[in-house]
């Protein structure tokens, strides 16, 4: 028998597609162009031979770039969500409100001076308590307070794109960062000083005029329900809560780079706007007040101890992370343990009278409310304890190779350690 001729060398003729795979093709085709065939749509063939035509499998949506500011025209915007990262649909977005709400205030006084202005629930508070006395006036909650949420929602995906692009990233550049994950990484901490610098001061200055001044726990519950709020505790509690609404927008759409503890800020953001909304709902404002505080005012300490990492300032970011985690102790935990040991120990100092479930009134405090109160805050503090354990592992680290420059921090950087063995 003779040897089999061996295959000459070069490229390959491609093979003709035989007639039975052509004509294959070809009714796969009508199918895709036919809409009234009955296999069109959802039943249509979902892998075609030879890919000769386009699949009808989407393709993965593709995360949005946070760096990516430029605009595709306001409607493509809103409708592909990119208003969250383009800073000019968001401003237009705005603006249009700003400019609808000052031409009814212009012009209604001469067409229908009667009608109140639409638009002033978007960037007012809404719902003042009728015999509040003008001087001191008082405001209840209602369903207008999620309209001005959503303007605020905007209002912050607008300034945290100007914040990350227009201020930090030059910032980060001007420091020497030149790696784009670390820019996109200071950038989100420099927003984090700018917004919990102003919302923790503000808070504390809220608190102190209000008789739980520094966690006077006891006044959570006396005189409950606490529904009448002053002016700039609801306003402070309503933008608190576009904040974290916009974050959570910010993490379903991957506006941020993902972290090891993803999972665990996504399950902080949902317990986060829980504690929010039913706080709110229940007239527990107070209470409210005083777990933001404890959480607000050492997420600045926090990013301001990252900042001075990624700028490689050796000697304040070794300051900052001890300030950062006493700080963090006191505030995260030891706060936090008083305020649950207030729900467990003193929820039966409210009135008698309080004890009932009847919204109507604004009273919710059923036996098993202590529970539903008691769960969240705990569920916060789990988290918190999670991220005290990582935040604890930066200091062992730094003992033992004794230099800072070679930490990673574990608690919220996932850059490959090829790209940012620095941090």
């Amino acid at each position: 028998m003779s040897p089999p001729k061996a295959r000459p060398q070069g490229k390959l003729k491609p093979r003709r597609p035989s007639l039975r795979a052509n004509t294959l093709r070809q009714s796969l085709q009508h199918i895709e162009t036919d809409s009234a065939h009955h296999l069109a749509g959802p039943f249509r063939p979902q892998t075609p031979l030879d890919a000769q035509f386009n699949s009808p499998v989407r393709s993965p949506s593709t995360v949005l770039d946070p760096f990516n500011s430029i605009s595709h025209g306001l409607w493509k915007d809103i409708k592909s969500n990119r208003w969250v990262i383009v800073p000019a649909s968001s401003f237009k977005l705005l603006l249009i409100t700003v400019v609808l709400w000052c031409n009814w205030e212009l012009l209604a006084p001469h067409v229908a001076p009667e009608l109140s202005n639409p638009f002033a629930p978007l960037l007012f508070i809404s719902h003042p308590v009728p015999d509040s006395p003008p001087h001191d006036p008082r405001y209840a909650k209602g369903y207008l307070d999620l309209v001005f949420i959503a303007f605020y929602v905007v209002f912050w995906s607008f300034w945290r794109q100007i914040v990350t692009l227009h201020f930090a990233r030059p910032a980060g550049q001007w420091f020497g960062i030149k790696k784009e994950a670390k820019l996109a990484r200071f950038g989100e901490q420099a927003y984090a000083v700018a917004y919990f610098g102003i919302m923790g001061a503000w808070g504390i200055r809220i608190m102190s005029q209000l008789p739980t001044w520094w966690y006077r726990t006891e006044y959570f519950w006396i005189d409950y329900p606490h529904w009448q709020m002053v002016p700039e505790l609801k306003c402070y509690y309503l933008i608190q809560a576009s904040y974290w609404c916009q974050q959570l927008i910010v993490l379903l759409l991957n506006l941020e780079k993902p972290r090891k503890d993803y999972t665990e800020l996504v399950a902080h953001h949902f317990v986060t706007l829980w504690l929010v909304g039913w706080s709110y709902l229940i007239n527990l404002t107070l209470i409210g007040n005083a777990v933001y505080v404890s959480m607000d005012v050492p997420d600045v300490f926090l990013a301001l101890s990252k900042i001075a990492n990624y700028i490689q300032y050796d000697r304040l970011k070794v300051v900052l992370y001890i300030v950062f985690v006493c700080i963090w102790t006191y505030f995260r935990h030891w706060l936090n343990l008083v305020i649950l040991w207030s729900v467990w120990t003193e929820f039966d100092l409210m009135p008698e009278t309080s004890k009932r479930w009847s919204p109507e009134d604004g009273v919710w405090m059923v036996w098993w409310m202590k529970y539903q109160i008691f769960t969240p805050i705990m569920l916060l503090h789990f988290l918190n304890v999670f991220w005290y354990i990582l935040i604890l592992r930066i200091g062992v680290r730094a003992l033992r190779v004794e230099e800072f420059t070679k930490i990673k921090d574990d608690r919220s950087d996932d850059e490959d350690e090829d790209e940012d063995k620095e941090d």
